[in-house]
């Protein structure tokens, strides 16, 4: 298969570290003829050795592709004597999808029964824009195991999807992009209604979901693998899944686990993230600082930033720094991005002094926190009142020389003159790892007016991905899935509807 790199800007010269893995095919229709060891599923011209369920009509063949259209329903590979079976394998295929069409590529299913896609595993199939509404993952998920929120391929333009199954391991990959790395434990958390999603052995399925568009498959190839396939590390992925435990069992009752506050800074690169966020089934959004004395101060650097990670299966933050944002960066710049945070640990005082909360030497003494905290809070609401944001970051932070004082000065009143303005204006709330905050108190009196929670880790190093406060507050405080931050859809972003 042939590749083109990802062009590098200049102001950008630590994607040049990328892994080889993120290199963009030119044409992902050069998968060509099966090479020694694999095996064609489908002959081009007929569906000799599938089998349909649900509505037969729906499927096809037309121009040597296999095509679904119509009512949603399933084609199961039988193969010639009715007995396909495989257990560790890799398979090939090309997709496309038209029109917001929605499919799955099953496996380790059976032709038992009536309903097949009851055991194995989907490979999820939609291009479309992510959508609050409605399912969120996009194609290459593990679906309702692993999800992966941000599509790096498209609608009307075919795309290779590779699975690879060994012993425990499951990895997809998108057009040669890994967005999947996953060790099945001993003993996977499922829901009822996820209980058959297991590997045990079975054969493959095509399912059209959806009556939207079609959905079209071209050179189906499967390759067994033998114990000789079997890569060393296999048995440190699992012994990584069972750590990972906890987030599979949120992400199979219906949680987004992300975190949407990750720099890349601190010696972090684009692929320790995508490396991480595949293994532990944690997706991310990446977040450059932007606004005056920042990296990105200026509108042409905002738009490279976005260009330059667009293709890559992660959320694009802006992060907004300092009060002057707003009339720095263009409002049709803002709104590409799939959510903009800020905090309010950057304000003028009121006697006119700049200050940054987190740096001691600007802060300077604090003599009547009382005072102090009054006109923090004017700040704040000011912030959220103005300024048009997805997330609050960082809440509740207070300097050093007065944190001790957290639960006497985030009184009642304050608390709550903050939670009102998060939900009058629709922001939501970051449960911020690194600070552990906000406190319990303030998550449950927000989740009672209805505002939003996002995990975030604001990380300085490579502690991004770290969720441990986040899930112990989301315990404490019992959020339901309901409950969390999901990007809105592109023509409903705060910047385009307040």
């Amino acid at each position: 298969m042939k590749y083109r790199p990802i062009r590098l800007a200049p102001v950008f010269r630590f994607l040049a570290l990328l892994s080889p893995m993120l290199l963009l095919p030119a044409d992902p229709g050069l998968i060509g003829a099966p090479s020694p060891g694999w095996a064609t599923l489908f002959d081009g011209t007929s569906l000799d050795g599938w089998q349909a369920y649900g509505s037969r009509k729906s499927w096809s063949v037309q121009e040597g592709r296999i095509v679904a259209q119509g009512a949603p329903s399933l084609l199961l590979f039988t193969g010639p004597d009715r007995k396909a079976s495989y257990t560790d394998f890799e398979f090939l295929a090309e997709v496309l999808l038209e029109n917001d069409a929605a499919a799955a590529i099953l496996f380790h299913t059976s032709g038992k029964g009536k309903s097949p896609q009851a055991s194995g595993y989907a490979v999820s199939l939609k291009n479309s824009p992510f959508h609050p509404d409605r399912d969120r993952a996009t194609s290459g998920s593990l679906a309702a195991v692993r999800q992966v929120y941000k599509c790096a391929v498209r609608d009307g333009e075919w795309f290779a999807v590779r699975i690879r199954v060994a012993s425990h391991r499951i990895r997809i990959f998108l057009n040669e992009l890994p967005v999947v790395d996953y060790a099945e434990p001993a003993d996977p958390p499922r829901t009822a209604a996820y209980a058959g999603r297991r590997l045990s052995g079975g054969t493959f399925a095509l399912q059209r979901q959806t009556a939207a568009g079609r959905t079209l498959f071209r050179k189906v190839q499967v390759r067994p693998l033998t114990s000789v396939d079997q890569a060393p590390s296999d048995q440190a992925a699992l012994d990584a899944a069972e750590k990972a435990l906890t987030i599979e069992a949120l992400v199979n009752r219906g949680y987004p686990v992300i975190d949407f506050h990750v720099h890349l800074k601190g010696g972090v690169v684009l692929e320790d993230v995508l490396e991480k966020s595949r293994r532990t089934g944690i997706f991310c959004g990446i977040a450059p600082n932007c606004g005056v004395g920042f990296p990105i101060d200026t509108n042409e650097k905002l738009e490279e930033f976005y260009r330059q990670h667009r293709p890559i299966p992660v959320f694009l933050a802006m992060q907004a720094e300092g009060r002057e944002w707003v009339q720095t960066f263009r409002k049709d710049s803002i709104a590409r991005f799939d959510y903009v945070f800020t905090d309010a640990m950057t304000f003028t005082d009121d006697s006119g002094r700049r200050m940054r909360l987190w740096m001691k030497d600007e802060v300077g003494e604090i003599k009547d926190p009382q005072a102090f905290m009054e006109m923090y809070l004017r700040r704040i609401l000011s912030v959220l009142d103005r300024e048009k944001i997805d997330i609050y970051i960082n809440p509740t932070f207070l300097p050093e020389a007065i944190a001790a004082q957290y639960d006497t000065l985030w009184t009642r009143e304050r608390m709550e003159a903050v939670t009102d303005a998060l939900a009058r204006n629709r922001i939501a709330l970051e449960i911020n790892a690194r600070y552990r905050i906000p406190s319990a108190a303030f998550v449950r009196l927000a989740r009672a007016k209805g505002v939003k929670f996002a995990f975030g880790t604001n990380n300085v190093g490579k502690e991004y991905a770290e969720l441990d406060y986040c899930l112990q507050i989301l315990k404490e405080c019992d959020l339901q899935p309901a409950d969390m931050f999901f990007p809105a859809p592109e023509g409903r972003k705060p910047i385009q509807v307040r």
